[in-house]
């Protein structure tokens, strides 16, 4: 079991990285902050100081979304992080619930998240995708670039999709029978899909005050 933590990127920046140096001191493996460019800092360049100034911390959104950042920009930029620190980021996705709303728009829908993790997985390893028609690569990504993409989910069929589809899967409660049913449906899902269960890292991201 590897623990994390959670942090609004409130300025000033240099608090949040601050805190994630003494995150990595103290043991954590992972360092997320939200994604809502209205509500928050840009969470992107901050993870570029936390990067420059942790040694083993992986780093990412929980959670950004396809509709604020296009998905080729989003694969850029997490791939250039690899590219300059190790492949040391996971893109956590999901439909942008306040992203989306605060700025006027509608959350993405599931085909939406689908897409979009199919897209950004590929190029941030250097792979050919299409984005609506057009093909294309990047061709500065190294061999061995990897970005695992983390889906956060509740319902049955963002859980099934979970399961079939993401890397990860985040959830974001406390409840321990929710969160009982809520990966056994993404493991399920999973071994429906002929993937190995196990293969599927579950984040549970429990709420609390310090």
């Amino acid at each position: 079991m590897d623990f994390g933590l959670v942090l609004q990127t409130d300025p000033p920046a240099s608090r949040v990285i601050s805190l994630m140096q003494r995150a990595e001191r103290n043991g954590f493996r992972y360092g997320w902050t939200f994604d809502s460019a209205v509500l928050w800092q840009e969470p992107f360049v901050i993870y570029s100081q936390i990067l420059a100034n942790t040694e083993r911390l992986t780093v990412g959104p929980m959670v950004t979304n396809p509709g604020t950042r296009t998905w080729e920009v989003t694969a850029s930029t997490f791939a250039t992080l690899n590219d300059m620190f190790g492949n040391r980021t996971v893109c956590g996705i999901g439909r942008g619930d306040s992203a989306m709303r605060v700025a006027g728009r509608k959350p993405n829908t599931l085909a939406r998240i689908s897409e979009a993790m199919k897209v950004i997985r590929a190029l941030a390893r250097g792979e050919e995708a299409d984005l609506g028609g057009t093909v294309v690569r990047f061709p500065w990504v190294r061999p061995g670039a990897e970005l695992p993409v983390w889906m956060a989910a509740y319902g049955p069929k963002a859980l099934k999709m979970t399961g079939e589809e993401a890397d990860g899967f985040i959830l974001q409660l406390s409840d321990l029978y929710l969160t009982e049913y809520m990966v056994k449906a993404v493991r399920d899902a999973a071994a429906a899909a002929g993937r190995d269960p196990a293969a599927v890292k579950v984040c549970v991201a429990a709420p609390a005050y310090v």
